[in-house]
């Protein structure tokens, strides 16, 4: 079975470069698209799609997604779901089977960022998937060689085993390389380097994983420790472990996962992890 890549085309992704990042990526992957559209997402309509809730307007929502399938230059199929958007993309994990999620986030100038992020949280809790999601500007790397992990330091474990193969594989696709950093404060002493290093092999992100390659940062803000540091790196890809009972533990607490999908200038992977 061709693995796939769920893009969710609620005007949000298919209004910047998230659909055509996807499409880089399903390349090297040998993966399929699915453009995966919610009538009732429970979001705010964009401007200029007043009507999409209506009978012609779904109609040509329909026409529009199937004219915007057949322009890629993978395998597309378009999947419409009539449900909100946490159980639409249950099912389509369900169906599909995907690597990953990706969903376009929006300019500040163009959608309130509290809007993405709240739907990006409520999806997390409801449906925990790998999600990537991609700036529609700021960035201009791809495809991606420069991948950093940011970790807190602490156990964790993916509540599925093709949650802990996505990140490998688009490692081996891309060719890139790993890096992590974890934050540390006067008030949040992590166990070590040693320790630190231990919670990135123990979970098998990739087949080997050099001390030299973790970075740490003193900083009093997480979310600028990483940025900083993301920064220095020239990174392509932040990619963060979100833990279920609070998104992210320790350091990384609910507002820093915010923080970081808001702020982050390049594309942000998001792994769910069990706590």
């Amino acid at each position: 079975m061709m693995p796939s890549l769920v893009v969710l085309t609620d005007f949000f992704a298919v209004t910047n470069r998230a659909l055509s990042y996807a499409a880089g990526l399903a390349v090297p992957l040998h993966a399929q698209l699915v453009l995966l559209h919610t009538r009732y997402d429970g979001l705010p309509v964009p401007e200029g799609f007043n009507e999409r809730h209506t009978a012609p307007g779904e109609w040509k929502t329909d026409q529009a997604l199937r004219h915007l399938a057949a322009e890629q230059t993978v395998p597309t199929e378009v999947d419409v779901a009539e449900g909100f958007l946490p159980e639409a993309v249950t099912e389509a994990v369900r169906r599909h089977h995907p690597l990953c999620m990706v969903l376009g986030r929006p300019s500040a100038a163009t959608e309130p960022a509290e809007l993405l992020t709240n739907a990006v949280m409520d999806l997390l809790r409801h449906a925990p998937h790998p999600l990537l999601l991609v700036p529609a500007v700021g960035w201009d790397a791809f495809p991606p060689r420069r991948f950093l992990l940011a970790v807190d330091g602490q156990p964790f474990t993916f509540n599925d085993a093709d949650h802990q193969e996505v990140l490998s594989r688009l490692l081996q696709a891309t060719h890139a390389t790993l890096d992590a950093v974890y934050v540390t404060d006067d008030e949040h002493a992590l166990p070590g380097a040693s320790n630190v290093l231990e919670t990135v092999r123990a979970n098998d992100l990739v087949s080997t994983f050099a001390e030299s390659r973790l970075h740490e940062v003193y900083h009093a803000s997480a979310v600028a420790g990483v940025l900083e540091e993301t920064a220095r790196q020239e990174a392509d890809v932040l990619v963060v472990v979100v833990r279920r009972h609070s998104l992210l533990g320790s350091l990384f607490h609910s507002s820093v996962t915010a923080q970081l999908i808001q702020e982050s200038a390049i594309p942000v992977l998001l792994l769910p992890a069990e706590d």
